[in-house]
Order: structure tokens, then C-alpha cells, then sequence
């Protein structure tokens, strides 16, 4: 089996979580190296990682490079990436620098593998033929890959068997999205708020923790605020959902309105799923395409309480759909309720996955 160079640039829950995927999933690394803003070393599930500052020339000899990105800032992908890929890199983002640039493919393996052909052709005749050549010569890509955003992920997963069977002309959804997605700081805030009122009693809701991540109390609440406020009221990371959607399906005329809340909890976006397909198709049809489906496990024993929770899909990389029912009052209507972890399917998994695809 042939080996690759892979880098991982940025340890934060994303970065880490990029390392633990790659050992778990016995990626084929022949050198692994992890850049950051500066030099240290981390521990991952028992292993030592040396971090060490990141540098354009750190990147000479790289195949496959992994930024674990950002959301709502620049990533260091902005800065680093064009000196990757001048090297002979392919970059893979997880930020949102370069999801809508039409030159960069936006990819879900179990959707749109075959957007990746440019960039895994020359991948692929660049190892055979080992050079630092950039891409210069291509005229179809940047030699980037994008990676969605969390919510888009695992609502396309989940849609995507229902689209190719029944076509989809609309789609509503509300997101129920962990803490986690807004990175530790906001875990460690869910966290203290949390013990504070838990401290003092139900009445004592006022909590006022340094250092806040997030615009509102989230322990003991909700709020519909993700990203900023934007274009008809709609936050960005609303209005992600519909562009990367049509960009992913490759249609446009899809309907999506969508509203995303802030929940607390720990790890685990889930999200409420409303679909209206072209053609009819019934319950236990899409329960059965789901099964067949790769990346899907259907939990749907409503007799025995059983759907998916944010509880029971940490740590997986499948997204799990239940809850799946006709809409009684609207022609070809249907709801899915659909959960996957934000960190690994919504981030980290998705990007390796990328990574296999490309070296196949």
C-alpha cells in the first residue's frame, strides 16, 4: 500500500480530533506533521504529538494537508494554503474561506465523490511521477478542497438517497447545534454556567462567566443565534445551508429556509428535517433506501422509544436519521429527524473521508 505525507495544521478540538481520525481509520501516513501557531507538544488519546510553528517551507515534501479551519474568522487556510499547494500539496479546509469559490469542489464522500476527479487525477499522476510542481497548469481547480459546514453535512447525507429517488423541491429545517460547534471556549462555558446555577438553585439563572464565547446564557436555555445576522434576518450560518446545499446537489432550484438554534449540549448537532419531495414516496421506503445507504443508520423504533440523540452518536462517524413520517395535510411532505457529531462526521471524519477518496 503506498504511504503519504499528511500535515494537520491547528489543534484545536477540530485539529485533535483530525489526529484521533486518522489513526483510528489506519490512514496510510508515511510522515505526519502537525503545525500550529506555535511549538508544543499534545496528547491525543495517550500519544504525543510535536507541534511545531507553521511555516510555507514546512509544508515542502506534504501530499495531503489538513487545516482544521475555522468558522465566523479567517482560517490560517487564507494564509497558508496557496503555499501548500505551490509545494505540491493538496489542501483540504475545513473552514469556510473557500466553500463557495467555483474553482473549489465542496464535498461529502457519500454525495459528490466525483467532483474530486480533477484534483485526485493529478494527486494520483504526481505520485506516480514524485515532482514540487504546483498547479500552474490546471485551469479546473486551486488544488483546495472544502469541507461544509457541520449542518450541511449531515442534512445532505441524510437527503441525498431521497433526492436521487424522489427528487426534493424543498426543504425546511431547524438545527439543534451543540456547543461544541463553536469551539471549547464554549464548552467550558456551557460547562461553568451549568455548575453555577446547578450551585444555586433553579431561581439563580443570572450566571456572568469571563471570558464568554457565545452571545447568550446556554445553560438551561436555547437561542436562535448562530453566526452573524445577515441578508433578510437570516444569519451566514443559515444562509451556509442553502448555498452549500445547491452547490453540493448540484441544484439550485431546491427551496431551503432554515433557522439554527444554539442548544446545550456537549457534542452532537441533531436537526429537524422537513422535505418535499417531487415524486411520493412513502415512510418505510426512505427507511429502506437509508439502510442501503453508506454513512446512514436508521433508528426508528418508535414502540421502544428508540430514535437518534446527541448522547449515543458521539464518537461515531455515521449520521443517524429517525423520526421519519408523512406530512398528513401537505402532498409528497415528509419530516426526518436527523443527528451526527459535529466534531467527526460535521468535521474532522468528513475531511479524512475526502482524503481516502482522493488516494483510491
Amino acid at each position: 500500500m503506498k504511504k503519504w505525507n499528511v500535515a494537520v495544521v491547528g489543534v484545536g478540538a477540530v485539529g485533535e480530533e483530525m489526529l484521533r481520525v486518522l489513526k483510528q481509520r489506519n490512514f496510510p501516513i508515511d510522515e505526519l506533521k502537525v503545525f500550529a501557531r506555535s511549538a508544543r507538544d499534545i496528547q491525543v488519546d495517550g500519544q504525543t504529538y510535536s507541534v511545531t510553528p507553521i511555516t510555507p517551507e514546512g509544508f515542502e515534501g506534504i501530499d495531503i494537508a489538513l487545516f482544521a479551519g475555522t468558522e465566523g474568522e479567517k482560517g490560517a487556510a487564507v494564509t497558508y494554503a496557496s503555499e501548500a499547494v505551490k509545494r505540491g500539496a493538496v489542501v483540504i479546509d475545513n473552514g469556510s474561506d473557500f466553500r463557495m469559490d467555483p474553482n473549489v469542489p465542496l464535498v461529502v464522500p457519500e454525495v459528490n465523490p466525483k467532483d474530486l476527479n480533477p484534483i485526485r487525477n493529478w494527486l494520483l499522476r504526481r505520485k506516480h511521477r514524485p515532482s514540487r510542481l504546483g498547479w500552474d497548469n490546471s485551469k479546473s481547480h486551486k488544488g483546495i478542497i472544502a469541507n461544509p459546514n457541520c449542518s450541511t453535512i449531515q442534512m445532505v447525507v441524510a437527503l441525498w438517497p431521497i433526492y436521487k429517488k424522489a427528487g426534493i423541491k424543498r426543504i425546511i429545517l431547524t438545527t439543534l447545534q451543540a456547543s461544541s460547534g463553536a469551539g471549547r471556549g464554549a464548552v467550558e462555558q456551557l460547562k461553568e454556567e451549568t455548575a453555577k446555577i446547578a450551585s444555586g438553585g433553579y431561581g439563580n439563572v443570572q450566571v456572568n462567566v469571563e471570558n464568554k464565547s457565545m452571545p447568550q446564557q446556554l445553560a438551561y436555555n436555547v437561542f436562535p443565534h448562530i453566526g452573524s445576522f445577515t441578508e433578510g434576518d437570516y444569519t451566514n450560518e443559515e444562509w451556509k445551508l442553502v448555498k452549500e446545499t445547491h452547490k453540493i446537489m448540484h441544484d439550485k432550484k431546491i427551496k431551503i429556509s432554515a433557522t439554527t438554534v444554539r442548544v446545550p449540549v456537549r457534542t452532537g448537532h441533531s436537526e429537524s428535517v422537513y422535505v418535499e419531495t417531487q415524486e411520493p414516496i412513502v415512510p418505510q421506503k426512505v427507511r429502506d433506501l437509508l439502510r442501503k445507504s453508506p454513512g446512514v443508520i436508521v433508528i426508528d423504533d418508535l414502540k421502544n422509544n428508540l430514535y437518534p440523540m446527541p448522547k449515543d452518536v458521539e464518537g461515531r462517524d455515521e449520521t443517524f436519521v429517525g423520526r421519519i413520517r408523512r406530512d398528513c395535510f401537505v402532498k409528497n411532505g415528509l419530516w426526518l429527524w436527523v443527528v451526527a457529531d459535529n466534531l467527526r462526521k460535521g468535521a474532522a471524519t468528513n475531511a479524512v473521508q475526502i482524503a481516502e477518496e482522493l488516494i483510491k
